[in-house]
């Protein structure tokens, strides 16, 4: 870096057109009314916090006419052959076209939002996003959505070393536990800006171009 060179920083203001929503697996078959029993916290986080926050993000982006991009776990196959050998270990085995591989109702994409099928915990490695965020001209990823500690930390670090500038939106995810959350958090911060859904909205109110 020269002395007239910029100094890089991931605080910075976003740029219209150039900033998208990336809403990682809220999907029927990652959270359901069973899980209210099955994994409380869990429950208790996306219904109380992830969902309302992912909301008013999802009405804060659409108002600026700004990118939302969704990610669901969905096999290409009916059984599930051409999943990652993680996830049919895991037995994250949803079907192509089925309930469990559509997102949530409560934050349904609208119009001609983008809804990519992934078969392994990296979206970066089993979908083509990097290829249509570089064709739409997107410089900053905000990442909401299930799980932090597994298919966010994977989108946060994996974008990160792609080139985006990557912002977390910390209340707007959830992992199994309050435990496993905070955890993800400290242990990816240093690849990505770390906000909150209200922060999220001050930028895209402040806006450039």
């Amino acid at each position: 870096m020269t002395a007239s060179s910029p100094r890089l920083t991931r605080d910075r203001p976003i740029v219209r057109g150039r900033a998208a929503l990336l809403i990682i697996d809220v999907q029927n078959g990652t959270f359901s009314a069973t899980d209210k029993t099955a994994k409380p916290a869990f429950y208790d986080a996306a219904v109380s916090r992830v969902i309302p926050n992912i909301r008013k993000l999802l009405e804060t982006f659409r108002a600026a006419r700004l990118e939302v991009i969704y990610t669901v776990i969905e096999a290409l196959t009916s059984d599930g052959r051409d999943l990652s050998l993680d996830y049919k270990l895991s037995d994250l085995r949803f079907a192509t076209g089925s309930r469990e591989a559509q997102v949530l109702a409560e934050i349904a994409p609208e119009g001609d939002e983008i809804v990519l099928s992934k078969s392994s915990s990296s979206v970066f490695n089993s979908t083509t996003l990097d290829y249509v965020l570089r064709n739409i001209g997107i410089e900053d990823v905000f990442v909401a959505g299930f799980l932090t500690d597994q298919c966010i930390d994977h989108a946060v670090k994996d974008g990160a070393d792609l080139g985006y500038y990557v912002s977390c939106v910390h209340d707007a995810c959830a992992a199994e536990t309050a435990a496993r959350h905070d955890a993800a958090l400290d242990c990816f911060k240093g690849y990505c800006r770390m906000i909150s859904t209200a922060g999220v909205l001050d930028l895209v109110r402040g806006m450039r171009g």
